[in-house]
């Protein structure tokens, strides 16, 4: 049998790089047999040649100078797996125009420069795949950009990251505090250290930008996701959510809407309250699962490991054998040009609300705030109260609304003198008004 040798270089070898290579190791063998291709991880650039690593490479694979890797004759393909804006964005183009297909898993990057990069990457002719960049080891890219290339796409939801699905899981089954259940996740390698980009959104809109940007073949970048994260929340809030029969997830939805002048795009990030029937209801812990609404398909759901080194690596694998035998064979898989997005702003966005409040124990109090609901065209679904007297909160779930209403509803309602505090506000997805 004879292989082609592809020789790659490996940008970082921390946690997802050095699964990289040990997963390459282990099916060198059967991809070699199955695809005729023999993958070499020639050379590989890190940015400290002396930690201790989970892989063993030879000294002469090692090196400081990721530029030197991406500029050397000898290297095929690059991996992408450092992070970040720069030197990411530098050493991605170079290797493009370089015309070296690049596997990236760098969602801050391609959330934020993606057109750039596919540009130049159709400028060279040659690849870039993304796969793991979005949701770990679950197959979702190459599906939107050639499964259902023809597909009239409207909606995209899913729950993208696996940290803040980890915490909710355990916030609503345990009825552990949000604290207790981040500790938790930073105990088993779920959460970093410092959580912020996972629980105030921030990872999940990254991801939310590549997906609308794919699924619509529009430009969208991290900015315009509007994003909310989970900190807030209580278990209270996750309980009463369940009495009501709803599961609270954090949510990516992309959706796109055609009017008179265009099609307009609305992506965004937030918890939300998700009927218990629905698919998305079932998912828990770590794992992550999107929910595709075709026109012509209906509905897909892809669920799996959103992350981890070894699900993220097994992305990367597959999106390295693909370049390896499209550079084999002379050609490249190009992305359909993007084209400038209008963007609907979240005010004019329509959902049903979860709405929980503390009133003074006076008479007509409620009324009072129903009434200031009824000027702002906000109509009342469903009420329950929670406790007695000073202790009572009541809990609204609004009809379909009008974001820019709601916010008008609560700012009136928080200058009311028998209203002591307004708590959580939730969006209702998959209601029938929503």
């Amino acid at each position: 049998m004879t292989t082609t040798p592809v020789r790659i270089g490996l940008l970082g070898c921390g946690n997802v790089g050095a699964a990289f290579v040990q997963l390459v190791e282990r099916r060198h063998d059967e991809i070699a047999n199955r695809h005729q291709i023999d993958l070499q991880i020639t050379r590989v650039a890190v940015r400290n040649l002396s930690r201790e690593r989970a892989v063993d490479l030879d000294e002469a694979v090692l090196t400081h100078d990721a530029d030197a890797v991406v500029h050397d004759p000898d290297i095929d393909l690059v991996v992408e797996v450092i992070g970040g804006i720069e030197p990411a964005r530098h050493l991605t183009l170079s290797a493009l125009k370089a015309g070296k297909p690049v596997i990236s898993a760098n969602k801050e990057l391609l959330a934020n420069l993606g057109a750039e990069i596919y540009e130049a990457a159709g400028d060279a002719g040659v690849d870039i795949l993304f796969e793991a960049a979005v949701a770990g080891g679950i197959p979702l890219i190459r599906p939107l950009r050639e499964s259902l290339a023809g597909e009239d796409i409207r909606r995209v939801v899913g729950i993208v990251n696996g940290t803040t699905n980890y915490v909710l899981s355990r916030m609503a089954e345990e009825h552990v505090s949000f604290g207790e259940a981040l500790a938790e996740a930073q105990e088993l390698g779920y959460a970093e250290r410092d959580p912020t980009a996972d629980v105030e959104g921030f990872d999940a809109s990254a991801k939310a930008a590549i997906i609308a940007s794919i699924a619509f073949g529009v430009q969208v970048v991290a900015g315009d996701v509007y994003r909310e994260g989970i900190a807030e929340l209580t278990p209270g809030d996750l309980s009463f959510a369940a009495r009501l029969g709803y599961v609270v997830k954090l949510l990516a939805i992309a959706e796109r809407f055609d009017t008179p002048d265009g099609a307009e795009v609305a992506v965004r990030v937030h918890p939300a309250m998700v009927p218990e029937h629905h698919p998305l209801a079932a998912v828990r812990e770590s794992f992550n699962a999107v929910f595709v609404e075709g026109a012509a398909v209906g509905d897909l759901m892809f669920y799996g490991r959103g992350a981890g080194g070894d699900p993220t690596a097994s992305a990367v694998l597959g999106d390295v054998i693909d370049a390896a035998l499209n550079l084999t064979n002379g050609r490249a898989s190009r992305l359909s040009r993007l084209s400038e997005a209008t963007i609907r702003p979240i005010d004019d966005l329509r959902s049903e609300y979860y709405i929980n409040m503390d009133l003074a124990d006076r008479p007509g109090a409620l009324a009072t705030v129903a009434g200031v609901f009824g000027d702002h065209g906000v109509s009342i679904r469903a009420m329950e109260q929670e406790g007695m007297g000073a202790e009572a909160r009541l809990v609204f779930i609004t009809h379909g609304a009008v974001e820019s209403a709601v916010q008008s509803t609560l700012a009136a309602v928080r200058d009311l003198e028998v209203v002591d505090r307004v708590g959580s506000v939730l969006r209702v997805v998959g209601g029938d008004d929503s």
